[in-house]
């Protein structure tokens, strides 16, 4: 039922194994390799097609310089944050308190709007494009972050929520049961008693929110244009007008764009680590 271990399987195939597993991350950190290597090329590396070779000029600090003093960089990262932070800590807020009322409360209509919940996420988000963009102009909301965050917060919120009724219904009742004997109401129960339980699922949800809609492109390039609301991931595309395909300011800018969301795993990772197997050997 479960793969075999590793270390339970013949020494051969041990031997084959660890010689293909840094073939595979190579494989699969390429990409990644061949933006951060030209990040530090000439643009002229590009036109005599040297992709992949040794840099006929290194030139790492003019690109990442040019991409902080000669561009909208800066902008475009604070646009980031202005979008990322706000929706994490509204999607994560409203999915605490649903998953509390979902997990805890019994009624009728309870699996049913939990339902409702989960089904948002599997409708495909590129047919939704056409409404909301024209729901966004009825409102006064296309072209700003804050309609970006607020539909954000909305599309994220159904994960957000099965990921907290889940964890919140693995937590032991009895502490519930007992608050409840002493009289305790039961937002003072969610505030005092659930909510600090909580804590490894919310890193471990915030790291997961950030790194989302901070790689968001779609709904980037649909509900907003321009430098006054664009995030990073849209905005890196400007250099294509700004400096006729640029391709090595925009490898250079792409590894900047791809800082933020890498730095928040690695400052949380312990939390992450901890919110995601609690439970596991239960």
């Amino acid at each position: 039922m479960f793969p075999t271990p590793i270390e339970r399987t013949p020494r051969s195939w041990q031997v084959t194994y660890q010689a293909f597993l840094p073939l595979a991350l190579i494989l699969w950190l390429l990409p990644l390799i061949a933006v951060a290597i030209f990040s530090i090329k000439p643009d002229t590396d590009f036109a005599n097609a040297n992709y992949w070779g040794w840099p006929s000029e290194f030139k790492g600090f003019t690109n990442y310089w040019l991409v902080f003093t000669a561009s909208d960089m800066p902008k475009y990262l604070l646009n980031s944050f202005k979008i990322t932070i706000p929706t994490v800590i509204g999607a994560v807020a409203l999915s605490c308190m649903t998953g509390f009322a979902l997990g805890i409360y019994k009624f009728k209509a309870n699996i049913w709007i939990f339902f409702m919940f989960v089904a948002g996420n599997f409708v495909p988000f590129q047919i939704l494009m056409v409404p909301v963009r024209d729901l966004t102009l009825q409102l006064g909301l296309y072209n700003t972050i804050t309609g970006l965050v607020l539909f954000h917060v909305a599309f994220q919120t159904g994960f957000c929520t099965l990921f907290m009724r889940n964890f919140i219904r693995a937590l032991p009742f009895e502490l519930i049961e007992a608050a409840r004997v002493e009289g305790i109401s039961e937002w003072r129960i969610f505030w005092f008693v659930v909510l600090p339980l909580m804590k490894p699922a919310i890193a471990a949800l915030a790291v997961l929110m950030f790194t989302f809609i901070w790689n968001d492109y779609f709904w980037a390039i649909v509900l907003t244009q321009g430098v006054e609301s664009q995030p990073v991931t849209a905005g890196i595309t400007s250099f294509n007008a700004q400096y006729r395909a640029a391709y090595h300011l925009m490898s250079a800018g792409s590894i900047v764009a791809a800082l933020p969301p890498v730095a928040m795993f690695f400052l949380m990772q312990r939390h992450f680590i901890a919110g995601l197997t609690l439970g596991a050997v239960k």
